[in-house]
């Protein structure tokens, strides 16, 4: 009867095999996993465990970005860029609420989650993106605009999510009436910035021509009129369905898997006498490897825009969305909720943001401030496990 979606090119072998791991082990934890995690757990088994899940979840965060990536060429910047950056932070906002909701008490993991995204995104990445962009391509153009719409909203979001809860008189907490109302306000200026990023102002966040200093209007509109009248554009809403459903498929079992993950990894910080912040570097690592790796093919493929889309866009995601959920779980179960960030932790945003802002002053990027930014980065490591 013809190709079965198996042998379908839409979707690859490889993807199909990603998902059945992904359920398989899913599985196996719906029936063993009570057992497995109970207080009779050993070192060696915490190990293996704890390797099998974090492989599980990456895999499938992985093959998130993947379909995601598709589905970007499929509608266009920025609304593939949107659709992979709030798929990446939807898996960060749900391993962090398996913490916070866990039986463990972790009332920093919101903050330590936030502050290593920053730190990894905005120097590692970053860094890393002007050094391999540069490497291949030479210096390379981006839309100040867009990256300065970023920066604004992150030094914005990230002050009233980390710092200015250090100045309240709860001494890094906020009161439940003002949670509610960082919450409201955080959510209302993202949904804004959504809707002005994907509307009037799309232009400011798509690779400028050559030899235009402001992007003109009619840059914006991609012949999406004659695309839509053609006669492929019933086989690419097929296409579009088709990777949602994966995509969503593969979503679904790291949700699924994120309590398991939440309390083999409280076990090994509690036995190793690790400091609390790694756990929230640890889920920053696990949501934000591919994503990175795709930010960095990016830069290489002369693409600095769409580099700078993901990780600054990664971010005001991150920030938007992690800080209402965190402060609202807060609420609703009655558990301590501490965002504000340390001395030296404040320190170092500071310097990040004005660094960054430096980094991206002008119509092309600079190889020296990627390698600042790394400096940056290892700073973070330095004062992470020597504070």
């Amino acid at each position: 009867m013809g190709h079965t979606c198996f042998n379908s090119p839409l979707i690859p072998l490889t993807t199909w095999v990603r998902l059945a791991g992904s359920w398989l082990v899913v599985i196996f934890f719906m029936l063993r996993g009570d057992a497995l995690l109970n207080d009779n757990l050993s070192a060696l088994s915490a190990i293996w465990i704890f390797l099998l899940l974090f492989i599980t979840i990456l895999t499938a965060s992985f093959g998130v970005v993947k379909e995601a990536d598709h589905l970007a060429e499929q509608l266009g910047e920025p609304y593939g860029t949107l659709i992979l950056t709030l798929s990446i932070v939807l898996i960060e906002v749900i391993l962090i609420a398996s913490v916070l909701l866990g039986p463990g008490d972790f009332p920093t993991i919101g903050r330590d989650s936030i502050f290593a995204v920053m730190m990894i995104i905005m120097n590692l990445v970053l860094g890393i993106c002007l050094l391999a962009g540069s490497a291949k391509n030479g210096e390379q153009e981006y839309n100040t605009q867009g990256a300065n719409s970023y920066l604004s909203m992150i030094v914005l979001l990230t002050s009233l999510a980390l710092v200015l809860p250090n100045y309240t008189s709860f001494q890094g907490e906020y009161s439940h009436t003002q949670a509610i109302g960082i919450s409201g306000l955080t959510l209302l200026i993202y949904g804004a910035f959504l809707w002005m990023q994907m509307r009037g102002h799309r232009r400011f966040f798509i690779h400028p021509p050559k030899g235009f200093m402001n992007i003109p209007e009619q840059f914006d509109l991609t012949d999406k009129t004659t695309e839509n009248n053609s006669p492929q554009s019933g086989a690419n809403k097929k296409v579009i369905i088709i990777r949602s459903c994966v995509l969503i498929g593969l979503i679904l079992p790291i949700v699924l898997l994120a309590h398991y993950l939440a309390i083999v990894t409280d076990y090994g910080i509690s036995a190793l006498g690790a400091p609390a912040a790694v756990g929230g570097v640890l889920i920053a690592i696990i949501v934000f490897t591919p994503e990175s790796i795709t930010a960095v093919k990016a830069a290489m493929n002369n693409e600095m825009q769409r580099a700078i889309n993901l990780c600054q866009g990664a971010f005001v995601s991150t920030v938007g969305l992690t800080v209402p959920a965190v402060l609202i779980i807060g609420i609703i179960t009655g558990k301590q909720v501490i965002m504000g960030i340390s001395n030296a932790e404040t320190a170092l945003f500071a310097i990040t943001m004005l660094l960054t802002m430096l980094s991206f002053n002008g119509q092309r990027t600079s190889p020296i401030q990627g390698w600042m930014h790394l400096t940056v980065f290892a700073v973070f490591g330095l004062i992470l496990f020597y504070p």
